[in-house]
């Protein structure tokens, strides 16, 4: 039986799932993620731009390569260092600070975009993030994301995850964002218009066997989830994102190639 927690526990969990693994080893996966979000809002040159849940910087990066006027935030300091150095290597100035996508310490219409890749998904209260985003977002701003869908591969790992160490009762699973009625939940009453597109990344392993022993050192949900279970149950988890990696197998040669499903929202504010 789990046990009821207060968002704030959640949220700490959260924090310690991120800090956990070395996120920078995984992170690449989402470049495509970040230049599809950047190119799907229409980023305009010398514009504010608000990167929420930055991890190692990959959107805001991506936006500043468009010659916008970029701050990236972050809960995990760690990673916050890795983004600094990335941006420090490609010369581009981005301003990186650590604060908590439920609370931003920005006053009201503060940004033309405030944008997140697979990142603002993963707070523990959706609708105070959602409220969030909207708020630092000026009137006929952008607010937009690209989230993983629950019926992709991240999502079905998610669900995998979960039915393996369940999550505490009364939390809506991160996927809530890769569909059109959950944004439209968290979103819709502040926003003029919404528009949506669903699109995949190809990625690349050298077999089912590395992308799930990778994803178990690497990324912290797998990583903390079987670090809760016995080492049968961490066999027997494995073995599950190994059939999962093998069901979506595009190859024929051993190794892994797999479509993995986001859905971008583009959200004007009203």
């Amino acid at each position: 039986m789990t046990t009821a927690l207060s968002l704030e526990e959640v949220k700490t969990r959260q924090q310690k799932t991120w800090s956990s693994g070395d996120y920078g080893r995984i992170a690449w996966i989402t470049v495509p993620l970040a230049d599809a979000l950047c190119e799907a809002a229409e980023l305009r040159p010398g514009s504010s731009v608000l990167d929420v849940a930055t991890g190692t910087g990959q959107v805001a990066l991506a936006a500043a390569r468009r010659f916008c006027a970029v701050t990236g935030i972050d809960y995990v300091a760690t990673l916050l260092e890795e983004a600094r150095a990335r941006a420090g290597a490609e010369h581009l100035q981005v301003e990186f600070q650590e604060a908590d996508a439920e609370q931003l310490p920005y006053p009201n219409a503060s940004f033309d975009y405030v944008l997140s890749a697979v990142g603002v998904m993963f707070t523990a209260d959706h609708q105070q993030a959602a409220n969030e985003l909207l708020r630092v977002c000026r009137r006929g701003g952008v607010v937009g994301l690209a989230n993983w869908t629950p019926t992709g591969f991240i999502g079905q790992m998610l669900k995998l995850v979960a039915r393996h160490v369940p999550p505490p009762p009364g939390i809506h699973p991160p996927t809530r964002w890769g569909t059109e009625g959950g944004i439209r939940q968290l979103l819709g009453t502040g926003t003029a218009e919404l528009a949506f597109t669903t699109a995949s990344v190809r990625q690349r392993f050298p077999s089912p066997e590395f992308f799930a022993d990778f994803f178990l050192t690497y990324y912290g949900p797998t990583l903390k989830a079987s670090q809760a279970l016995t080492n049968e149950g961490r066999l027997a988890f494995r073995d599950d994102l190994i059939t999962l990696a093998t069901a979506s197998n595009r190859a024929t040669d051993g190794t892994l190639v797999s479509d993995w499903e986001f859905l971008v929202t583009i959200a004007t504010k009203a």
